[in-house]
C-alpha cells in the first residue's frame, strides 16, 4: 500500500504523518516503530486519556501500511494497558502520569538509597587487575591453564547437560569433601562435610555470616586498618561497627571494649592481618575465643591468603585451636587460583549446622556446577597442591625482590611491614606524604598501590602509606616502579606544603 492513498487522521495523530515511518531495510520494523510512537505519545500526554483512535483499517490507509501491522500494534498496546479496545472503538486508557515540570503540587523527595547502603564506602579508584602493585591479585600468567582445561573438559564430558540445572545450595558434595580434606591437612580445620558451604567468593561468605548470626543494630568489631570487603559486609547488615586497633600481635582488644560495647560478631584475619601483615598471637586467639564464648559472640575468621607462608610452616587457623570454637571460617580460591572463578567457602560451627542448613538452602541457589566439580577434580588430582607450591616459591622470590627495590630506591622516610605471608607489602609513610594523592597519581603511570588510609574507618586515621601487591607484578617492574613511586611520593609532599 502506498502513502499516496493516505488520509487525514486528525490533529492528535499528526505526529505520525509529519514524520513517516522508515522503510529502510536495515532499520526497525514498521510494527516496532508504530508501537513506540503511539506508546510514547500516550506517556508524554500528546494522546490524552479518552482520546479516540482511528480503526485499524483507517490508520493503515492513513499511514500506507498493512492493516495487520496496525492490528498487531493495537493488540500489544491493549495488553500493556495503554489503550482500551471495545466494540465502541479504541480509546486511550487513563494512566497515572507524573505532573509536567512546573505543575507539581509539591516538590518530590529526591531518590535515595537505603541508610545501610549509604554507609558503604565508595571506592577511591576503579580496580584494574593488570596494573602494577595491585593488591590481592595472584600471578594470573602462571596459572596452569592446560590442567584446568582438562578438569573442565572431564567434568563436562561426564556431567553433560545434567550440569545445566541448579545444584545443591550448599555446594557440590565433591567440592565440599575436597575442601574439607585440604583444610584439615593444610590449615588444621576441624569439621565435617555438612559444615562446609560453597559460596560465590569470600564476599558472599562474609555477607552470609552477617545474615546468619546478627540482627540490625548488633555490635560488630573489626580490625582497623582492615579489609574493605568486610567493612562492606558489616555495613550492609546495618550493624554498629566498632573499629579496633591492630599492633604487631594482631587485633588489640581492651577490657573496656568488652565492658562498654560487647560484640555479637568479631571480624579478624589472624594468620595474616590485612593490610598490616601482623599475626594474631596464640594467647590473643585463645583469649578471644574464650571471651566470645562467655558473651555469646561469634568470630568471623577470614583466612584469605595464608596458604602463601614464606617462612616456616603454615600457621594453624583459629577454628581448629579448640573443640567447638565459636568461629565461622571463611576462605577463597580467588587468591590461590584466579579471581573470576568466584568460588569461596564458609565452614559453619558444628552447633549452627542444623539451624543454618534450611536457611542456607533458601538464601543460596546452587550454581557454577561445572566449575565446582572441575575444581574438586583439580584438587583431588594433586594439581591444586602443586600449583600452591609453585606459587609459594614465586611469591617468596617476588617479595624479596620488592623489598630490595624499596630498600635501594625508596628514598623517603618509610617503614615496610608484612611480607611473611601473602602477596603484598605495606609501606608506611609520614603524614607529610598523603597516600591517597600518591595513589591517584600512580594510576596515571599504570600502577595501582592501595592507600593505607582508605583501609581505616576512622575519620582522623593516623594510618598513611601504600599497600603494594606483588602477586601479579613481574620482578622486572619493581625497580622502575619503585623509582616512579618515590618521585610521586616526594612530589605529594611538595604539593602538600605548597
Amino acid at each position: 500500500m502506498s502513502t499516496s492513498s493516505s488520509e487525514a487522521l486528525g490533529p492528535q495523530l499528526d505526529f505520525l504523518q509529519q514524520e513517516p515511518l522508515s522503510r529502510a531495510r536495515d532499520g526497525e520494523s514498521l510494527q516496532k516503530q508504530l508501537l513506540h510512537r503511539i506508546r510514547t505519545a500516550v506517556l508524554d500526554g500528546r494522546l490524552p486519556a479518552g482520546s479516540r483512535l482511528p480503526g485499524s483499517r483507517t490508520l493503515a490507509r492513513g499511514l500506507g501500511i498493512s492493516r495487520n501491522t496496525v492490528t498487531l500494534v493495537y493488540d500489544v498496546l491493549g495488553t500493556e494497558g495503554y489503550i482500551e479496545l471495545s466494540r465502541q472503538g479504541t480509546r486511550v486508557a487513563a494512566l497515572a502520569r507524573p505532573e509536567p515540570d512546573g505543575h507539581a503540587h509539591h516538590a518530590p523527595a529526591p531518590p535515595t538509597l537505603s541508610q545501610r547502603s549509604a554507609r558503604i564506602r565508595k571506592p577511591l579508584l576503579e580496580g584494574v587487575d593488570s596494573l602494577a602493585f595491585t593488591p590481592g591479585v595472584p600471578a594470573l600468567a602462571q596459572f596452569p591453564l592446560a590442567a584446568w582445561r582438562r578438569s573442565l573438559d572431564r567434568t563436562l564430558h561426564q556431567g553433560g547437560t545434567g550440569l545445566l540445572g541448579y545444584g545443591p545450595p550448599q555446594g557440590e558434595p565433591a567440592l565440599r569433601t575436597a575442601v574439607l580434606r585440604h583444610l584439615a591437612l593444610a590449615r588444621g580445620v576441624r569439621c565435617a562435610p555438612e559444615q562446609v558451604v560453597i559460596t560465590e567468593g569470600a564476599q558472599e561468605a562474609l555477607s552470609l555470616c552477617v545474615r546468619l548470626v546478627t540482627d540490625p543494630g548488633d555490635t560488630a568489631w573489626i580490625e582497623d586498618p582492615g579489609y574493605r570487603g568486610a567493612q562492606t559486609a558489616l555495613a550492609s547488615g546495618d550493624l554498629d561497627v566498632l573499629p579496633l586497633p591492630v599492633d604487631a600481635e594482631g587485633l588489640r582488644i581492651s577490657a573496656a571494649d568488652w565492658r562498654d560495647r560487647p560484640p555479637r560478631l568479631v571480624y579478624t584475619t589472624p594468620a595474616h592481618q590485612y593490610p598490616t601483615g601482623s599475626v594474631l598471637t596464640a594467647s590473643r586467639r585463645l583469649d578471644l575465643i574464650e571471651k566470645c564464648r562467655d558473651h555469646g559472640a561469634w568470630i568471623m575468621e577470614d583466612d584469605y591468603d595464608s596458604e602463601f607462608r614464606h617462612s616456616g610452616e603454615l600457621l594453624a587457623c583459629m577454628q581448629g585451636m579448640t573443640p567447638n570454637a565459636p568461629v565461622l571460617y571463611v576462605g577463597t580460591f580467588s587468591k590461590t587460583l584466579f579471581p573470576s572463578l568466584r568460588l569461596g567457602f564458609l565452614v559453619l560451627p558444628e552447633v549452627l549446622v542444623d539451624q543454618a542448613a534450611p536457611v542456607v538452602d533458601e538464601m543460596l541457589r546452587g550454581g557454577h556446577r561445572c566449575e565446582q566439580l572441575a575444581l574438586a577434580h583439580f584438587m583431588e588430582s594433586g594439581q591444586y597442591s602443586r600449583h600452591l607450591a609453585r606459587m609459594r616459591r614465586l611469591y617468596r622470590s617476588r617479595r624479596d625482590a620488592l623489598r630490595a627495590a624499596l630498600a635501594e630506591h625508596l628514598d623517603v622516610p618509610h617503614t615496610v611491614t608484612g611480607g611473611d605471608s601473602g602477596m603484598h607489602l605495606t609501606v608506611r609513610l609520614p603524614a607529610d606524604f598523603p597516600d591517597q594523592r600518591v595513589a591517584r597519581a600512580a594510576r596515571r603511570h599504570r600502577m595501582a598501590p592501595w592507600p593505607l588510609s582508605r583501609s581505616s574507618l576512622l575519620a582522623d586515621s593516623a594510618h598513611n602509606g601504600l599497600v603494594l601487591g606483588y602477586g601479579n607484578t613481574p620482578e622486572s617492574s619493581f625497580v622502575p616502579g619503585v623509582q616512579q613511586l618515590a618521585h610521586l611520593i616526594r612530589k605529594s609532599g611538595f604539593e602538600g606544603r605548597g
